[in-house]
């Protein structure tokens, strides 16, 4: 516990998000209780916001809704006259242009924050305005994947420096979750079936039709249940796919769903086939919480998070024949899948927890600021 002396000498930050997901939010709260003087602006319209509001940490509501949304911008800087604010961390590109637009002729230190690999260039004037942009002091990069992407980005001589860039994961907590599985019965899954699960939005990058060949590949007598879950059942192209598959009787579309985390818990296993531009994905973390085996694609920063052949499988990504394989293995060794599966919950509680996080993020701060 930091005393009350150190606690006068932390910065003062203002974050600047939109609607905070439970990890942001529990990492807003962490700090303060650790001693640092965080104010919030966000959109009022997350599901978290009301618990920003009981912990006295929103600044003001705010939903910018674009990278030059002015009023917003008038806003940040309105906030920035009410305190001595040392650091501004931004949580996506609005926010980042916003908060550079707004802080523009102070020396506020800038942290941005990225989750994604791709869409930045040197080539690209919107990078220019976010995280190109000079005055950012560091870039906090949800996985080493994309730092590592971040740093060999370049064009002549520029670059951005390692020094920028930082890798903190983001932070969960196994108390967060604590949804029944769910009843898979209305898709006529019944007890001892095995069943896997797909959550992801509908693009290509997420792999869904090389998840549906795999199955096609998967020997005979070997008669798993395929849910999709998301709004792939607005895509034609994987819908006929699926009417085309030995398996279609078993392959469901559940359409979105806000008990998707339920879902999943209630499966053997959960596959994310992605193909590109992934970060931490949070439905594979959801589904490694409550126990359930994942079998992603060795792409971004999901070999960070499941260990292959300890905390779950990693396969190439397009191989549809390697997918068959790690699932035909979990179908037909139940004790691996068990193992796996706790030892994926296990990995969660122990490397990706939010105190963790809440940690690295104080120690940025302070790094920045002159502190240590």
């Amino acid at each position: 516990m930091i005393d009350q002396q150190e606690n006068t000498s932390l910065p003062a930050v203002l974050c600047l998000t939109d609607a905070c997901d439970r990890p942001e939010t529990e990492l807003f709260i962490g700090l303060k209780k650790a001693g640092f003087d965080v104010d919030v602006m966000c959109n009022p319209k997350g599901r978290n916001y009301q618990r920003l509001v009981d912990e006295g940490m929103v600044a003001q509501p705010m939903a910018l809704e674009s990278r030059f949304d002015k009023a917003g911008i008038d806003a940040i800087r309105n906030q920035l006259t009410k305190k001595n604010y040392e650091i501004i961390h931004a949580y996506n590109p609005r926010a980042l242009a916003c908060g550079l637009k707004a802080s523009k002729g102070t020396d506020i230190r800038i942290v941005a924050y990225r989750g994604v690999i791709g869409n930045i260039s040197f080539l690209n004037p919107e990078s220019w305005i976010t995280f190109l942009h000079p005055r950012v002091s560091k870039i906090v990069c949800v996985a080493d994947a994309i730092k590592d992407y971040l740093a060999s980005l370049k064009f002549l001589w520029l670059r951005i420096p390692d020094s920028k860039l930082q890798r903190i994961y983001k932070g969960h907590d196994l108390d967060w979750y604590q949804a029944e599985p769910a009843d898979l019965s209305e898709f006529g899954v019944q007890e001892g079936d095995f069943v896997i699960c797909c959550t992801g939005r509908n693009t290509p990058r997420k792999g869904f039709d090389v998840l549906i060949k795999a199955l096609d590949g998967l020997p005979e007598g070997m008669t798993p249940h395929l849910l999709l879950v998301g709004d792939v059942d607005k895509n034609e192209q994987i819908k006929e796919l699926v009417a085309q598959s030995p398996h279609s009787a078993r392959i469901h579309f559940t359409g979105y769903r806000n008990d998707a985390p339920a879902i999943a818990a209630a499966s053997d296993v959960f596959v994310l086939p992605s193909t590109e531009r992934e970060g931490l994905p949070r439905a594979v973390i959801e589904s490694m919480v409550y126990g359930v085996t994942p079998v992603v694609t060795c792409v971004g920063g999901m070999p960070e998070l499941v260990e292959d052949g300890v905390s779950g499988l990693v396969v190439p990504p397009r191989s549809s024949a390697a997918l068959a394989e790690a699932i035909g293995r979990l179908y037909r060794d139940r004790e691996l899948l068990a193992e796996l599966g706790s030892a994926a919950r296990r990995r969660i509680s122990d490397h990706f927890h939010t105190s963790q996080t809440v940690r690295e993020t104080g120690d940025l701060y302070k790094s920045l600021t002159g502190r240590t």
